[in-house]
């Protein structure tokens, strides 16, 4: 392939010195010519076709440079003579010579020009012929005997056969305008689509065929849509049948902005419509965006399989389309592959044709509206299992042979089917396609893609073997799959208008996952307490960083696309959806919302029309408020406030309220300008109960929306406490003086069931993080946590576990940290010995009533292993030990993640090599991820050094897990050096797998810089910085302010801390 590009090249060359030396001649003889003929004949063509970049069968670039900056006469090059004779004659020679120039310029121009745009030509369409190599057309072919691994040549590139070549000049840019623009101009819409495939899987490549419905709004010359890697062959663009062809002047692909652009030889009419035709060619990619290829191993035999991954803006890399939002149509597709695979896409199969050869047509019918990022389509040689709903939607879930025949689907089959159900129900909206498609990929850049009808999965996120599976486990593959279904509403059937509010439908599935968690299992009280630790109390963790964003942010580049998708648009937009539905009242936002699916379906809708339809529900409530001015200073203002409750020493029963932006670094404000801005300021929804050791009052609501106000509180008696945002419902923090964390501190070691489990968690979540932005002395939270040997509730100790965790985390290097691992293990161990360890028992089934008991108990033993209690130790080794010498695995499922980590951090190199085996021998995929994950728990340096170059092999470990590989490496204390240095040297090679990916990327920066915290690693992370420049520096500045937080808070706050713990300890 190198010596036929160079050779090109030098032909290329050739060519070029030859025309060079042409234009220099028919230049001479044009400065002999008349200056008006010559002039009328360069404007002509400067005004048509000047600047028409073609490919490589159209204009070259020699060609196009000869005709758009034609030399223009001067009368300085003019010989006037006197003699009217002699003047007379020249004007005669030159004017022949000009007619006879213009003559071949123009049999030039129709030559090349019908090569670029054989839309003229009425040239034919359908698929190209199949077969063995020869059969494979433009780049497909060039590719096939380097088995997929060589690029197709880029658009705009060298101009080589079925690729535009040329770049549009610095002058031409100058004039065209279209292709230059962010966002597409509006001018066309696009109204159906007919998308025809030819998927050669032997070689990776495939050939396509579009054609696009458009309507014209504005009149234009120009059709611009998306586009990027994929080589276009041949463009036509046609009216009607009786109107007939719009001529092609040429077409090429503008990098910068990933769009096709076509000139035409005229205008396009307002008003009517126009049908474009596009015909290219492409790669199956290795990688994970785009039309992909994966693969896995059956009976020792590796199979591969073709999937997509179009959102945010990955469609245009399998066909040229209009990529935005807000441009649905409706789409036809047909895809042709060998027989020996089936295909699948978003909507059912219509009609199958089988031919001789070998080849299958699979002809799909056809979509309803639809955004192009939710289309998808797929060819593998899966098998499937299927089940109908009560409605008559047939869910199919394919997945590997292997998989299906061990009933690894069935579980995500069967909660499917009742959640299409539940949502019905619930949106009063039904499910609006015949049919939902699960499947199960080996590679994908995400848990799962919500495309309308073929919805994707990782294997890891919806296979679950219930013999290996734990509770933690199936809770993950319930609420991945809860999220997907949920976005066939919020998402799929209505679609946000544009990016800035993903959070639309990201926030609602995301909401919706603890929503229908609760529906399959009510006992688990998933959106009143685990939404808390999960969502709510992660998230604002996030948000306390100076660095944070607007839920709603804006988007003017294609990179901020790619930005917008990470928890906040994710888990605080649902904690903004949990805040209005707690507010509104569920029953009238559950209305608002059947409301606004309703009016907005097969459509796109905005935050206003949200607001609104809200507004309006609450108005027929007989409530009168303005959602859209209350949420706009919650979505449009990046991070929450932090409220501030004091009792007021010169008038009983009156308390003074507060309200500030919440920064965990404080000194941040001093730096950013924007932070010293006074008018942050909320709505805020605060919720008030006033209690003592044996009452609670009932609730109060007052509405806090300005900096500081005063209000009368009844029944606030001197020994009575006072207690903020009831039960975490607002996004926000509650801080009280002093006095008032005395005597909550009282009351929990007291009786500590006067509160609920939600205030418990929120209580302990709140004073970890006002300690540790230097609100609160660093004593209060770790007080708080000793009445936790009295609590039976998993909340709490969840809410402490995850709270505990960045505490330690900071900690962990320091010679001092015995007495903060002490004080913890005392604080555990009363509930470990009092709960013990499970047994293996749940013998293939998961009863729901144990899951608050069984998670309790999974998260003292993990608190216990991981700060060292002794028989913590002893029984996980012995549990492994035994493992190892029986070959039979009798570790109970919930607890052995734990033990696997345990076990690999205690004991020799052995058990090491032991998992690394089993991990390669599994076929279950939830245990092959605990597997993977305990390799990284090793204390030999060693060890972690070779897991991690060992990540970057595809084979050995997924692309998508080597993240949580390198990630979970960066956690151990031992590995955290190792991890940052890896990931220093490594990553341009990780920045090329994942850049695009930019969710994926933004994950391993900050798992792997969130726990530095010396003024060394600060040092190195800024001058890592000084050299990177990409998509990515919004990451990295977060990045930055953490570890500045994290330097700070060991400067100001250690000592205090260490002070604290070992007085705690002597008494």
């Amino acid at each position: 392939m190198a010596l036929d590009g160079e050779r090109g090249e030098q032909e290329e060359e050739k060519k070029k010195k030859k025309k060079k030396k042409k234009r220099k001649k028919k230049k001479e003889e044009e400065e002999e010519g008349a200056e008006k003929s010559s002039s009328t004949f360069a404007n002509t063509m400067g005004e048509n076709d000047a600047a028409l970049p073609a490919s490589g069968r159209g204009l070259s670039d020699p060609w196009a440079d000869s005709v758009g900056v034609r030399p223009r006469t001067t009368e300085r090059h003019i010989t006037v003579h006197r003699r009217l004779v002699l003047a007379f004659a020249v004007s005669i020679v030159a004017l022949l010579a000009v007619t006879m120039l213009a003559v071949l310029l123009s049999l030039r121009f129709d030559e090349c020009g019908a090569s670029a745009a054989p839309g003229a030509d009425g040239g034919s369409s359908g698929f190209p012929p199949r077969g063995g190599n020869g059969s494979l057309p433009g780049s497909a072919r060039r590719n096939h005997h380097a088995g997929g691994d060589s690029a197709l040549p880029e658009v705009g590139g060298e101009a080589t056969p079925g690729t535009p070549s040329a770049q549009p000049s610095e002058e031409e840019q100058e004039q065209w305008q279209p292709w230059t623009q962010l966002r597409l101009s509006g001018h066309l819409k696009p109204l159906h689509y007919n998308l025809m495939l030819t998927a050669f899987m032997e070689n990776f490549t495939f050939s396509g065929e579009v054609n696009v419905e458009i309507a014209c709004r504005n009149a234009t010359r120009y059709v611009v849509l998306h586009a990027s890697r994929v080589a276009v062959e041949k463009v036509q663009v046609a009216e009607d049948r009786v109107a007939g062809a719009v001529p092609v002047a040429g077409f090429f692909l503008y990098p910068q902005t990933q769009v096709l652009v076509v000139v035409l030889n005229r205008t396009l009419d307002a008003q009517r419509n126009y049908n474009l035709k596009i015909i290219y060619n492409a790669l199956i990619e290795n990688e994970l965006l785009g039309f992909f290829r994966s693969s896995y191993v059956i009976y020792g035999e590796r199979r591969f399989l073709g999937v997509t991954q179009f959102s945010p803006t990955h469609a245009r890399k399998a066909f040229p389309c209009f990529d935005e939002p807000i441009y649905k149509a409706t789409f036809k597709i047909s895809i042709k592959h060998q027989a020996t695979y089936l295909s699948l896409s978003n909507m059912p199969v219509e009609t199958s044709v089988f031919e001789e050869d070998g080849w299958v047509t699979d002809h799909f019918s056809q979509t309803p509206l639809m955004s192009t990022y939710y289309l998808a389509w797929a060819i593998c040689n899966f098998t499937y299992r299927e089940t109908t709903t009560k409605s008559g939607v047939v869910v199919r879930l394919y997945a590997r042979p292997d998989a299906i025949r061990r009933g690894s689907g069935d579980y995500a089959l069967h909660i499917t089917k009742r959640l299409i159900e539940f949502y019905e129900d619930y949106f009063k909206v039904p499910y609006s396609l015949p049919k939902l498609d699960l499947l199960a990929v080996p590679k994908h850049p995400y848990a799962a893609m919500e495309n309308w009808g073929l919805s994707i999965f990782v294997e890891q996120r919806i296979l679950l073997d219930p013999s290996v599976s734990s509770i933690s486990y199936l809770l993950d593959v319930t609420m991945v799959i809860v999220h997907e279904i949920c976005h066939q509403w919020f998402g799929d059937l209505v679609t946000p208008v544009w990016w800035e509010d993903v959070w639309l439908k990201e926030g609602f599935a995301h909401y919706f996952e603890f929503v229908g968690t609760d529906y399959l299992y009510p006992g688990w009280n998933m959106e009143e307490q685990r939404f808390l630790t999960d969502v709510l109390h992660e998230v604002m963790l996030l948000d306390g960083l100076a660095s944070s964003h607007p839920v709603s942010q804006e988007v003017l580049q294609a990179t901020d696309i790619d930005r917008v998708f990470d928890w906040i648009a994710y888990k605080k937009g649902a904690a903004l959806i949990r805040m209005l539905a707690n507010f509104m009242g569920h029953s009238v936002f559950q209305r608002g919302l059947q409301d606004y699916l309703t009016i907005h379906k097969y459509g796109n809708a905005a935050r206003n029309d949200l607001w609104n339809t809200l507004s309006e529900a609450l108005k027929r409530n007989g409530k009168y408020v303005n959602i859209q001015e209350v949420m706009d200073q919650w979505t449009l203002q990046m991070g929450y406030p932090v409220i501030t409750i004091l009792g007021n020493t010169t008038a009983e029963n009156w308390i003074i309220i507060t309200q500030q932006h919440f920064i965990y670094d404080i000194s941040a404000k001093t730096k950013g300008l924007a932070l010293q801005n006074n008018s942050y300021l909320w709505q805020i929804p605060l919720t008030i109960v006033v209690g003592n050791r044996s009452h609670v009052s009932s609730e109060a609501i007052i509405w806090v929306s300005n900096k500081s106000e005063h209000h009368r509180i009844t029944s606030l008696d001197k020994g009575n406490w006072l207690l903020g945002n009831i039960n975490q419902t607002g996004y926000f923090r509650v801080n009280y003086d002093l006095r008032n964390w005395r005597l909550l501190i009282d009351q929990l070691i007291r009786n500590h069931e006067v509160l609920s489990v939600s205030n418990r968690a929120g209580v302990i979540d709140d004073a970890f993080s006002l300690a540790r932005a230097g609100y609160l002395p660093q004593n209060i939270p770790l007080e708080i946590i000793r009445y936790l040997s009295e609590e039976k509730d998993f909340l709490p100790w969840h809410a402490a576990s995850r709270a505990l965790y960045p505490l330690d985390k900071l900690l962990d290097r320091m010679e001092k940290y015995n007495v903060f691992n002490e004080y913890i293990l005392k604080q555990v161990a009363t509930t470990y010995f009092k709960l013990g360890w499970p047994k293996n028992n749940f013998n293939g089934s998961l009863v729901q009533a144990s899951y608050q008991h069984e998670e309790l108990r999974r998260e003292v033993i993990m608190l216990a292993c991981s700060f060292g209690n002794k028989h913590c130790h002893q029984q996980a080794s012995t549990l492994i030990s035994d493992w190892i010498s029986s070959n039979r695995n009798r570790i109970p499922l919930n607890v052995r993640d734990i033990v696997y980590c345990t076990g690999v951090s205690l004991l020799d190199e052995d058990v090491w090599e032991f998992i690394w085996m089993k991990f390669h021998s599994t076929t279950a995929v939830s245990e092959k991820k605990i597997l993977l994950e305990a390799l990284t728990c090793s204390d030999d340096r060693n060890l972690l050094n070779r897991l991690l170059n060992l990540s970057l092999n595809s084979e050995v470990v997924l692309d998508q897990d080597a993240i949580d590989v390198i990630i979970h490496v960066a956690r151990n204390p031992h590995g955290r050096d190792l991890a940052w240095k890896f990931f220093r040297d490594k990553w341009k090679i990780l920045n090329t797998r994942y850049g695009e990916a930019l969710f994926m990327n933004s994950k391993l920066i900050s798992g792997v810089t969130e726990f530095l915290n010396t003024e060394g690693e600060l040092k190195e992370l800024k001058n890592f910085m000084k050299n990177y420049d990409g998509v990515a520096a919004a990451s990295f500045s977060r990045a930055v302010e953490t570890v500045q937080a994290n330097v700070r808070w060991k400067m100001l706050y250690q000592d205090e801390l260490f002070q604290w713990l070992g007085k705690a300890l002597r008494h």
